[in-house]
């Protein structure tokens, strides 16, 4: 049984669909949470959290600059007093073109999207984590980070540059207690549509349960990993 009691959770993305599966699991595993959001639809999903005193929303709507994730980890420690996890899920997508297609623009937003703030979240946490004597970081990765099939270079590069940056901060980190693990998700489907089609991806929570293991004491062992999480859809 995971178990979060007392613990500090910052969740990035957590408007959107992925973190709609890990939120949940952090909630009832005892987690104290801390959510980054650009929007409503956080407590349109989960219009609870309004009233629960477990929880900080921090609006930040460009996690590239980094003076917004130094303020917004401030303002976690202002709360909490500690970090404990961190769970990088902002990221994009954009594909279809080959490289002499593909405008500078849509290179420099998907490699803020997909790999500048993963850097810059972990930079943030990591010296609160080390005066704690450890914590955990669990990054998402793509499968096209670690094999790209074609035209999807702007999505590609920076996510292999994360499953990198993931195996860099594990050895870098693993002798101070901090664990860095990266999980590789396929196609997220809503519930109904994984269980009507095995083979149409894997759900939010499906994807959720990894992450939350990772980040626990019962993953403790596994430092620097790069799990693919696939399902039955390749």
């Amino acid at each position: 049984m995971l178990d979060f009691d007392g613990k500090v959770a910052i969740i990035t993305g957590a408007s959107g669909l992925l973190a709609s599966g890990v939120i949940p699991i952090f909630r009832e595993a005892g987690a104290n949470l801390a959510l980054t959001c650009g929007d409503d639809r956080l407590y349109q999903r989960f219009p609870d959290l309004r009233d629960d005193p477990n929880h900080l929303c921090l609006q930040a709507r460009d996690l590239s600059n980094p003076e917004v994730v130094e303020a917004l980890t401030a303002a976690v420690l202002d709360r909490f007093g500690r970090i404990d996890v961190l769970v990088n899920i902002v990221g994009g997508w954009d594909a279809g073109q080959p490289v002499h297609e593909m405008s500078i623009e849509t290179w420099n937003i998907m490699l803020r999207l997909n790999s500048t703030i993963t850097f810059l979240m972990s930079r943030a946490v990591i010296p609160t984590m080390l005066d704690n004597g450890g914590g955990a970081i669990v990054n998402i990765g793509a499968r096209p980070g670690l094999r790209s099939s074609g035209n999807d270079a702007a999505y590609a590069a920076p996510k292999a540059a994360v499953l990198r940056l993931t195996e860099s901060m594990s050895e870098e980190y693993k002798r101070h207690g901090i664990r860095v693990n990266a999980v590789l998700p396929s196609a997220l489907v809503p519930a109904q549509a994984a269980a009507d089609d095995p083979q149409a991806g894997v759900t939010p929570a499906q994807i959720g349960r990894v992450i939350a293991f990772l980040a626990s004491e019962a993953g403790a062992i596994i430092r620097g990993a790069i799990i693919p999480a696939y399902g039955s859809k390749f």
